[in-house]
């Protein structure tokens, strides 16, 4: 063991400073004060950009730390709702059980062991609507006030995915005349000389 120390003792100095960092921003995502967003947004974006500037003092963890500033910063758009949200859990570990969820539900009602084509297609207004039910269902006065503008944007966006999904289908089958039928519909779109 003493052997073993001494020759890593040169990286400890390194994994220390890495890990303080680390651990800070550990502390600041667990929010022990209940800040805003918008604070703890600010500093974990203080400590991530601090991070950056200092990782050439990591030694040879320099490139971990790049590689954690790059996480955080493609991470950053989704990181900070819990905050604003109460009882939106913080991690995936604790968001798993609700989604995991979905695919048990989904097998059972459809009877199929793979993903349904609806899922894939209204996937996200079913995961949607599934979790939301089950963690507040909704009363009649919650369906009263929805936007009907936008119920009708999102349903128009469902249709566009599922006739998109029925041509691709299509083409699969018979692609000559699928293509064919493309053609005349072309040719058909042409003034007249």
């Amino acid at each position: 063991m003493a052997r073993g120390l001494a020759r890593t003792a040169p990286l400890w100095p390194d994994l220390l400073r890495a890990y303080r960092w680390i651990h800070a921003a550990a502390h600041l995502l667990g929010n022990p004060d209940g800040a805003a967003a918008a604070v703890v947004r600010g500093r974990f974006d203080g400590l991530i950009g601090a991070l950056h500037r200092h990782a050439a003092k990591a030694g040879a963890l320099a490139p971990a730390v790049e590689h954690v500033h790059k996480v955080a910063r493609s991470d950053r758009p989704g990181l900070f709702h819990c905050y604003d949200v109460s009882d939106l859990p913080r991690t995936h570990n604790d968001l798993e059980p609700l989604f995991g969820s979905a695919r048990p539900h989904e097998r059972r009602a459809t009877g199929r062991k793979t993903a349904a084509p609806a899922a894939v297609l209204r996937g996200p207004v079913r995961l949607v609507a599934g979790l939301v039910t089950r963690i507040c269902p909704p009363t009649a006065g919650d369906l009263a006030g929805v936007d009907r503008q936008r119920w009708w944007d999102v349903r128009q966006t469902l249709d566009q995915c599922r006739h998109s999904r029925t041509l691709q289908a299509r083409f699969r089958r018979n692609p000559d005349a699928y293509l064919a039928a493309l053609e005349q519909k072309a040719s058909q779109l042409t003034l007249p000389p």
